[in-house]
């Protein structure tokens, strides 16, 4: 989704975005108020302000939505988990969490924390609807609100991952067993079965009239099954990881550009002739930072030919570096809450490689190939 992300700003340092399906869905849900909830509430109002409420009403139910997810946000701040950003989508709203919860009781906390903020919504539209019964267009905002945050809090506590409910049900799963990778695996298993019983009731719909019910509910289901599943996979991933270290997967043949060398040339000779996407810098003998593609393209490209390494590196100080004795899984985990592709490897404050999430991937391969 990030790659289809329009950036909104920052709340407590956490990036938030709108994904392009967002649009879709809030044209869907505007269009479902104007035409079927507000005129059958209220049937005397002129035609633009059913559409005017539509609109206000479906923009303040995704502001839930983003409260929502800031409630699992701040509790996972709170045990040093870090999250990189909130994006509202077609299915309302993810928070990209980075790494693991250290304990079954953070893992609770931090998934029930999202619908006890919905629970709190839908009491506070409740109890207001008195105080604004005067007023037909506040009073059917109120109703309406405290209804959809109600239904988000019962969604979401279905028992089964990757939904609130779901990472509730691992938490409680995960104190039992005292094994957080079995309690993921029967959790996102537990998810996957009611995806499917989603897809069997929305086919169903569609063959009993209901079209545009019934193919909603399907992909939902959909959605959920594809989540669950990448979950299983992930459990998967980190199991055939674990026991190896970062000296095994990790690249030595690093390569290495002066940190005089100009953009232009190091694009010219170096990236476009290699296809690498990452450099050490190198001043006299000593490695003195990271270049990435992507530092390149945050220079303007008229500036390309003055600009040298040394001036846009990050470096080395300041780069996140892994000791080639580490898990790779450990490893992996690493460079989600730091959000970057690859890390430079340092023995001694000496760099001794690189390791990559290509690189990673490659190593696996590898093992499975040879059924290891």
């Amino acid at each position: 989704m990030t790659r289809h992300n329009i950036p909104l700003g920052r709340i407590l340092g956490i990036s938030i975005g709108v994904d392009y399906s967002w649009f879709v869905v809030f044209a869907l849900l505007t269009w479902m108020l104007a035409g079927s909830y507000y005129p059958a509430e209220f049937k005397d109002w002129p035609p633009p302000l059913y559409w005017f409420m539509g609109a206000v009403t479906t923009i303040i139910f995704f502001v839930s939505v983003l409260l929502h997810e800031l409630g699992h946000s701040v509790v996972a701040l709170r045990y040093n988990i870090p999250v990189h950003s909130i994006t509202l989508f077609l299915f309302g709203g993810v928070a990209q969490i980075g790494g693991d919860p250290p304990s079954a009781i953070a893992e609770l906390l931090v998934a029930i924390a999202g619908p006890l903020v919905s629970l709190a919504l839908a009491a506070c539209f409740y109890v207001v609807q008195p105080m604004v019964s005067g007023m037909e267009p506040l009073l059917g905002l109120a109703k309406y609100l405290a209804y959809i945050n109600l239904a988000v809090v019962l969604f979401n506590l279905i028992p089964g991952y990757p939904l609130d409910g779901g990472r509730v049900f691992r938490a409680i799963v995960w104190a039992i067993t005292k094994n957080m990778r079995r309690a993921t695996l029967i959790a996102a298993n537990v998810g996957r079965f009611f995806a499917f019983l989603f897809i069997f009731v929305g086919v169903w719909q569609l063959f009993h009239g209901n079209f545009g019910g019934g193919l909603w509910i399907a992909f939902i289901g959909w959605f959920l099954d594809n989540a669950a599943s990448a979950q299983v996979q992930r459990v998967m991933f980190q199991g055939l990881l674990a026991g190896h270290r970062v000296s095994q997967a990790m690249s030595t043949h690093c390569a290495a550009v002066p940190a005089d060398l100009t953009l232009q040339q190091l694009v010219d000779e170096h990236i476009l002739g290699s296809g690498q996407r990452c450099f050490l810098v190198n001043r006299d003998d000593n490695t003195v930072g990271l270049m990435t593609l992507h530092r390149v393209k945050e220079v303007p490209r008229p500036e390309w030919a003055t600009t040298s390494a040394a001036q846009v590196m990050l470096p080395l100080e300041q780069s996140k570096c892994i000791d080639p004795d580490a898990e790779l899984w450990v490893a992996l985990q690493e460079m989600d809450r730091n959000g970057v592709n690859q890390m430079p490897v340092t023995r001694d404050h000496r760099v001794i490689g690189m390791l990559s999430r290509e690189d990673v991937i490659t190593f696996l391969r590898t093992l499975q190939e040879l059924g290891t």
